[in-house]
């Protein structure tokens, strides 16, 4: 058995031909959708992100804004600046680009995004409605994991998902989002005794640590669905992600890759839901 290939930059493509025509519809009605990202310091990785981001605005017409700040900006600065985006009603989606110097309180930058230009989906009142089954603006990257699968038309009801990893941007918000959709939902973690035991369960294993070669072969189920999150270097400096890929595609029924998987739809669902928040502040300002 060779696994078939999840193929993110073509599904994301897809994705983005979809939002164009949307960006087109709101232009019509003099409405362009606008992205501010704020971008603290000189991170060669956040730079690398933000320059994507930008990029993908451009081709698909919108609005972009990009703020960079000094990484010895104060917290009440960068407070300041995002209280003002806040009230620009040419910007629909407010991005402050992670990590943030260790003097600023990311917890207290994510809540000072009003949750309507959220677009990131980070702030307490998203994860709320998420959690509850609500409509919000749902996290990037779990929600590009989810729309990968509605592409490639696996449904996911009843299916046993092994999230591993817990983080607030990935692991917790992708299990939550396949809970959702009615899966049976393990997470694991650091702290997960034999991990094997839980993943070899798996109809779909889910991988955000951010460790090389976490997950092999011997981990993997025959013929389930391997969707890795992870990003890392390998010892050659190569980007690979958290699975061995050679040789668990040898085991797994689908498997996404690293580079050209889950990356290019985390970008894509950014896009998503800043055209998301354009057009509920249109609907809103309709309503008044």
């Amino acid at each position: 058995m060779t696994a078939t290939l999840i193929d993110g930059r073509e599904i994301a493509n897809k994705k983005k031909e979809l939002i164009e025509k949307e960006v087109e519809k709101l232009k019509k009605q003099n409405i362009v959708p606008g992205l501010a990202v704020i971008l603290v310091g000189d991170n060669p990785a956040s730079k690398t992100y933000v320059t994507n981001k930008r990029k993908t605005c451009q081709e698909l017409g919108m609005h972009s804004v990009l703020i960079e700040l000094e990484d010895t900006v104060s917290e009440r600065e960068l407070l300041n600046t995002i209280q003002d985006l806040n009230i620009d009603a040419s910007i629909h989606g407010i991005l402050v680009q992670l990590p943030l110097p260790k003097h600023i309180n990311e917890k207290k930058v994510i809540e000072t995004i009003i949750p309507e230009k959220d677009v990131d989906g980070f702030h307490p009142i998203n994860i709320g409605r998420m959690m509850t089954g609500q409509d919000a603006l749902l996290p990037c990257t779990p929600f590009g994991v989810m729309e990968m699968l509605k592409e490639i038309n696996i449904p996911v009801e009843g299916k046993h998902v092994v999230i591993v990893g817990r983080s607030n941007i990935v692991g917790k918000p992708s299990g939550q989002l396949f809970l959702n959709e009615n899966a049976t939902v393990t997470y694991c973690h650091s702290k997960t005794i034999h991990l094997k035991e839980h993943t070899k369960t798996a109809d779909i294993i889910v991988s955000a640590v951010g460790k090389v070669n976490l997950i092999t072969a011997d981990h993997v189920k025959p013929g389930a669905i391997v969707i890795d999150v992870g990003m890392n270097r390998d010892e050659n400096g190569k980007l690979c992600g958290d699975v061995a890929f050679e040789e668990t595609r040898k085991v797994a029924g689908y498997i996404t890759p690293v580079p050209g998987g889950v990356g290019p739809m985390t970008i894509t669902m950014l896009m998503y839901n800043t055209v998301k928040a354009a057009k509920l502040h249109t609907e809103k300002l309709n309503n008044l």
